[in-house]
């Protein structure tokens, strides 16, 4: 097959390449060349922004488009708009958050999606045009209206993928490889809320070798592509981490009141950590089905070889690098004293 990836050059893009080439399919990335990586030399990259230059993919044909990167609604129609009549399949990486809310556990594709007013479409607009975006609230319904987009202008030739947290290497949020690194490191480890709390994620690389074999069953529709709900703790995580690293670790674990107390961003300084009694709006967001995935072949791969892979791939490529999720040093060791003090 043919297949062409717009982005294709950070995290999930770059394992979709490897699942792409690995299986025998020609590969073409339409990006900015913002980030640097080595691209393999059979893959061919055409150079061009979304936004302006899409006339760079007319005349050509594919069997398949992977859209890792849509965020706006317009954006995306526009593409698919371009593309409607030189591939069979566009392929759209949604997300989670676009169902309207996640309130409740075990919910299928055909729960509810979210929306947005007018009012707000105008306000992602405006936060594009500074560059970095980062569209908060936004970001769900966002998502759900690019499904939208996409399925309005190639109906019933839209494959739609709504995963949660992916992790792996290559992870540029860090929020999973905060624990890797961090477990890693030894010493006291500041852990979050109940240890037997279910979490769940999905490895980029069993994300991506999925994909490309739905590709190739030229397969349409939306599907959760998260790991399976209710099998695998905090504790089970950062017990898993403190073997592959073979860490001396010890945590301590802090109550969802002392970190609420102190101020403790969820999801960012504590990683994986939701309130669970202060969001019940949020209740779950760990719990997304993803059995009609399954059911269609979604494997996944042992914990142990996503945390020994991470830490690898984090040791050899950016041990240096400040993390961009977690807590930095000296926040955990102030509040590790303040749970001694009690």
């Amino acid at each position: 097959m043919k297949l062409l990836i717009i982005g294709g050059t950070r995290f999930l893009g770059r394992h979709l390449v490897t699942a792409a080439l690995a299986r025998n399919h020609d590969v073409t990335l339409f990006n900015r060349g913002n980030y640097l990586t080595q691209t393999p030399a059979v893959v061919e990259t055409i150079a061009g922004d979304r936004h302006t230059e899409l006339y760079k993919l007319k005349g050509r044909r594919w069997d398949a488009v992977v859209d890792t990167c849509g965020h706006l609604p317009h954006a995306v129609r526009a593409a698919a708009e371009v593309l409607a009549d030189s591939v069979n399949r566009y392929v759209f990486v949604s997300s989670q958050n676009a169902y309207a809310n996640v309130s409740v556990p075990d919910i299928a594709e055909d729960y509810p999606l979210g929306t947005l007013t007018d009012e707000q479409l105008n306000q992602a607009y405006a936060i594009d045009t500074k560059g970095q975006p980062s569209y908060g609230p936004l970001y769900g319904g966002l998502k759900a209206l690019c499904e939208r987009a996409a399925e309005e202008v190639m109906p019933g030739r839209v494959l739609i993928l709504r995963p949660g947290l992916i992790v792996g290497p290559y992870d540029y949020t860090d929020r999973f490889t905060y624990w890797v690194v961090r477990v890693a490191s030894a010493g006291d480890v500041l852990a979050p809320g109940r240890p037997e709390r279910f979490i769940q994620f999905i490895d980029a690389r069993d994300l991506a070798e999925w994909t490309i074999q739905m590709i190739e069953r030229n397969a349409a529709g939306a599907y959760n592509t998260h790991g399976r709900p209710n099998t695998l703790t905090m504790q089970g995580l950062l017990d898993e981490c403190k073997q592959v690293s073979n860490s001396d670790a010890h945590f301590v674990w802090a109550s969802e009141e002392f970190l609420l107390e102190q101020q403790v961003a969820a999801w960012s300084e504590m990683p994986l950590w939701l309130p669970e009694e202060a969001a019940p709006h949020l209740k779950g967001f760990m719990f997304i089905s993803p059995r009609k995935a399954i059911a269609e072949g979604l494997e996944f791969r042992p914990l142990r070889d996503t945390i020994s892979d991470t830490l690898s791939w984090f040791r050899t490529s950016q041990p240096d690098e400040p993390l961009k999720a977690g807590l930095n040093s000296d926040k955990e060791r102030a509040l590790l004293a303040k749970l001694r003090s009690k």
